[in-house]
């Protein structure tokens, strides 16, 4: 997130720019919603596309309390102070040391809607199991104790991996592998689901799986070339670095389905997608388009066997949040640091093909911190909501539907899905016929 002008004066232009793409941010979230959604059992999709929701709202109002001012107000190098709480100090003058030609308060939304799919992402692991209450609780202290001082850490003024050199253009560390990782802990903190192993999770509705798909690669357009902060050469390389990522791992998903399963998916592309976006976010205004196109398809190698490798332990990451995010996040991390040049950016820094193999070292340190924290503090949160409330729904509720016990509420009124039917019937001690490995979807989620 490091522009490149000097300038002092609010640009209308720019101020309209980031204000557009602090909109693109938002309507990520419902296309995560979407996608979201889609890949789960019909009876559990109200629910799965409420935690998106829910994260926003929720984030948005610790925000503007206390969250930005955590992460982005001078304080000491692992946290900034409570000088901006509630917004105040936050206005129209533009904050130089962050983006010297919009308004402060420009800046604030455009990162309030970063924070807010943040958590969102983490929920994608958890899906079909988890008591929404204790969900909101998480996403609370999730957010305040691993978010905000991760967004301080490296963009923050005086954060110690900024100071350092590690180079997160619009979220690679921050966003994608501190989530992952988080999905991941959750995932193995929460358990897996009654049925997991024992059926096959089809997902319910793979249109609403492609249009997610289709608004998170549209705003994410927000998400990368915005965080230039700055309608200039940055933000077009970065639009056109990823673009460039997400179409060729697209791409490089049809092929390695084609070949490991002779056909191609939907939900493999539409996985593929995301995790070329998800690689190229920390690159992608520090890298030429090219670089982009290798990066994409690189994680997306890495992604696909991430996700062949989990499907054949007993972890129950739902919706392959860490294969995905955490995966792809830490390959475009690394990487960022071997394709950076100076040349596309001068407020960058060069990585190893461009003569600076120090840079590497930064990034693979940047990414092992940002394990650890996540890593830690969700499994440290997580047991504490687990000992002191209900953690998880009841088998009964599970077996059931968490859109019912939760929300009161059906996605489709009187539906039925073969995991509603399979659910009950193993409840009954009845015997099922759905063998896993003749349903599976080849696109890595089930």
């Amino acid at each position: 997130m490091t522009p490149d002008s000097a300038a002092v004066a609010i640009s209308a232009g720019d101020t309209a720019w980031v204000l557009t793409s602090a909109a693109l941010v938002m309507l990520m979230v419902p296309g995560l919603a979407l996608f979201y959604g889609g890949l789960v059992r019909g009876k559990s999709s109200l629910n799965t596309m409420m935690m998106s929701i829910a994260a926003l709202a929720l984030v948005s109002v610790q925000w503007l309390m206390f969250g930005y001012s955590l992460a982005f107000s001078p304080g000491s190098p692992f946290l900034g102070s409570l000088a901006w709480w509630g917004f105040g100090g936050v206005g129209i003058d533009p904050q130089p040391e962050y983006a010297a030609t919009v308004p402060h308060l420009a800046f604030a939304a455009f990162q309030t809607m970063f924070a807010g799919i943040t958590v969102a992402l983490v929920s994608g692991a958890v899906v079909e199991r988890v008591r929404f209450r204790a969900y909101l609780l998480f996403v609370l202290l999730w957010t305040t104790l691993v978010y905000d001082p991760l967004a301080h850490w490296v963009w923050g003024v005086g954060g110690w991996l900024r100071t350092l050199g590690a180079l997160d253009f619009a979220g690679g560390t921050v966003v994608h592998i501190s989530a992952g990782t988080a999905a991941l802990v959750a995932a193995l903190v929460l358990g897996p689901r009654r049925d997991f192993k024992r059926i096959s999770f089809v997902p319910h509705n793979v249109p609403f799986t492609l249009l997610g798909a289709g608004l998170l690669w549209f705003g994410w357009f927000g998400f990368n070339a915005g965080s230039a902060l700055a309608a200039n050469g940055v933000a077009a390389n970065a639009f056109v670095t990823t673009h460039s990522a997400a179409a060729g791992a697209v791409v490089a998903w049809i092929i390695f389905d084609l070949l490991r399963a002779g056909r191609s998916t939907a939900v493999g592309a539409a996985t593929g997608a995301v995790v070329g976006l998800v690689a190229i976010t920390p690159a992608a205004g520090f890298v030429t388009p090219g670089s982009g196109l290798a990066i994409g398809v690189i994680a997306a190698g890495c992604s696909y066997l991430a996700m062949q490798f989990r499907a054949k332990t007993s972890v129950d990451d739902a919706l392959d949040v860490f294969a995905c995010h955490g995966v792809a996040g830490i390959v475009g991390a690394l990487l960022t640091g071997v394709f950076a040049t100076r040349a596309v950016n001068s407020g960058g820094g060069d990585g190893l093909l461009a003569g600076n193999p120090h840079q590497v070292v930064i990034q693979l340190l940047a990414v092992a911190v940002t394990v650890v924290l996540a890593g830690t503090v969700t499994a440290v949160v997580l047991s504490l909501i687990k000992a002191t409330a209900s953690l998880r729904v009841s088998i009964a509720d599970e077996i059931r539907s968490v859109d019912l016990s939760e929300h009161g509420e059906e996605a489709y009124s009187g539906g039925d899905d073969v995991g509603a039917l399979a659910g009950r019937a193993i409840a009954l001690g009845e015997s099922v016929l759905i063998p896993v490995a003749d349903v599976r979807h080849p696109g890595g989620h089930r």
